[in-house]
């Protein structure tokens, strides 16, 4: 489904990718199950972080090594910034359609950083590569993004369709119509394989409270 390309090894030696596809789902706008659980989560955070100040935070194991790479773009770890909100400021993550709140409430879980596609959507195959600078794409928010150089990126056979600094796409983002659905989990060099495959695996979870019958395509580190 994906290959990493010679690039990518050379400068992010020991980085992993995570890799979940699942089909069968569904993606309303909202779900009683999967609003209980992020609920508890929240109140799980609270309680594994509420003590902590925001610079105890970034001393986390999984946030340094996110923090090391957005660092070298004078950029803060969009992660770090959402768990301080929930867990130190007591707010609640924000509502949106349910595929994607399962990859938020993993991410704030977990600390990975995640993209979610419509895998419809993705020309495969799907390649893992470093930006070598002036890449562009639409973003998900409706802006064109230019990458700068050094990024980790992945590219189907259109374009770009995520890289860490800027997120996924507009193009192959989930929609309310979504039945097969892809999560990419950019893993730098200090995020163990183990953390990942748990990482996909809380993701999977979370999607099965919306849709019991979803599939299971690919679950893969690499």
């Amino acid at each position: 489904m994906i290959s990493i390309s010679d690039a990518f090894r050379s400068n992010f030696p020991g980085a992993r990718l995570g890799l979940l596809a699942l089909g069968d789902v569904a993606n309303p706008a909202s779900h009683p199950a999967l609003q209980q659980r992020k609920a508890e989560l929240e109140a799980e955070l609270r309680g594994r972080f509420g003590g902590m100040e925001k610079a105890g935070l970034k001393e986390l194991s999984a946030m340094k090594v996110y923090d090391a790479h957005y660092k070298r773009f004078d950029k803060s770890y969009h992660v770090l910034l959402q768990l301080e909100s929930v867990a130190l400021k007591g707010k609640s993550l924000p509502s949106v359609a349910t595929l994607v709140e399962a990859m938020f409430m993993a991410e704030l879980k977990n600390m990975l950083l995640t993209a979610g596609h419509d895998l419809d959507k993705v020309v495969q195959p799907l390649t893992l590569d470093a930006s070598r600078g002036g890449e562009n794409y639409p973003g998900i928010r409706g802006k064109e993004e230019t990458l700068k150089a050094g990024d980790m990126m992945i590219r189907d056979g259109f374009g770009v369709i995520s890289s860490v600094l800027y997120g996924p796409d507009a193009r192959t983002r989930i929609a309310p119509d979504t039945t097969k659905v892809l999560f990419t989990v950019y893993a730098p060099a200090g995020i163990g394989e183990k953390a990942v495959a748990t990482h996909l695996k809380d993701i999977e979870d979370y999607v099965r409270l919306i849709a019991p019958a979803a599939r299971t395509l690919v679950a893969a580190v690499r």
